[in-house]
């Protein structure tokens, strides 16, 4: 079957199979292997990409089916050589380790922005009835909405400290502070 996908604003003509998933026809057929291939069946978010600003992952999604779609790859979202700010907030908060998961992170923050600018709720906002703000976007609210991402590292406190600097917010040392208390039992605070 022939399709025509438009990734990170260029347009790609491929012959393929109508069962050839998003993922292998980036990674595979078209050599945008920025996009990682994890569990392959849509459960740790490694293979997350925005089509028409919106994350999903690639290895549920067949090609064919995105045809007419604005697809956008990690490869795309930096401009002329200049990072997007998720990922120089990535990088400045060590939010990536091993870096496997980190283009499926990435791309899954950049629609979170959008999803908060838009206004959409997550499962924990508390007013459902009244706007989600960016400046507002608490801790618990970053994990949920990027829950369907999974870093095998636990680079997690990395990655929300990552999200409140593009968020404008101060984001927290990611060194524990730990102290002894009288009874000779450490408290560890975060």
């Amino acid at each position: 079957m022939d399709v025509t996908l438009s990734i990170n604003q260029k347009k790609y003509d491929l012959s393929i199979e109508p069962r050839v998933t998003l993922l292998d026809a980036l990674r595979e057929r078209l050599g945008l292997v920025g996009t990682k291939k994890g569990c392959d069946h849509g459960q740790c978010g490694a293979c997350t990409v925005l089509v028409e600003g919106q994350r999903i992952y690639s290895c549920l999604a067949l090609a064919v089916m995105q045809q007419g779609k604005e697809i956008t790859t990690i490869e795309g979202l930096a401009q002329d050589s200049v990072l997007h700010p998720v990922q120089q907030a990535f990088i400045e908060h060590d939010g990536f380790q091993c870096g496997y998961c980190t283009p499926g992170q990435i791309c899954a923050t950049v629609a979170l922005l959008e999803e908060v600018k838009q206004g959409t709720p997550s499962a924990v906002t508390s007013n459902l009835s009244s706007e989600v703000s960016m400046n507002e976007l608490c801790e618990a609210e970053i994990k949920e909405r990027l829950s369907g991402n999974l870093c095998r590292c636990s680079a997690y406190n990395g990655i929300v400290a990552a999200v409140q600097q593009v968020l404008g917010q101060t984001s927290p040392s990611p060194l524990a502070e730990i102290r002894v208390s009288q009874s000779g039992l450490k408290e560890i605070d975060e």
